[in-house]
């Protein structure tokens, strides 16, 4: 089934680990394929992975875009997930912990993704000074 991507002009996203820019003008993308796209709003920096949600997310993220290396990233979610889930007492955000988990043993690493957003919203709802949105803004490559 095709992906469809409605583009804001001057929007970015990766697209397979490359940048792109959409024009000066609204555009329409659309995947015929399986390819791994990130919006600019779900791009994290390394250096932006700075609270423990995020560093769940961030390994997330790297294994979604460079799926032929996503063991690269594994020990690191698996690590960062672990230190997150032990200090959470919140059984429905430990659910969503166990998912992702579980969706990333599948390669299933964009619906991890989806519910590592969940958990970051509920990081920043208990933190109450954390940004609530991913984007940190695109490198140029």
């Amino acid at each position: 089934m095709p992906l469809k991507l409605s583009l804001k002009p001057g929007e970015k996203f990766v697209l397979n680990g490359a940048v792109v820019q959409n024009g000066d003008r609204r555009g329409v993308l659309v995947l015929q394929n399986k390819a791994s796209v990130l919006r600019e709003k779900d791009i994290m920096q390394e250096e932006d992975a700075n609270t423990p949600a995020r560093r769940v997310y961030f390994p997330v993220m790297m294994m979604y875009l460079d799926e032929a290396n996503a063991d690269r990233y594994y020990d690191e979610f698996v690590r960062r997930l672990t230190e997150f889930m032990n200090v959470i007492s919140n059984p429905e955000v430990l659910v969503e912990c166990v998912a992702v988990s579980k969706h990333c043993m599948s390669r299933e690493f964009y619906k991890a993704l989806m519910l590592c957003r969940k958990i970051m919203d509920y990081e920043g709802e208990r933190l109450g000074n954390v940004p609530s949105g991913v984007s940190t803004g695109l490198g140029a490559g």
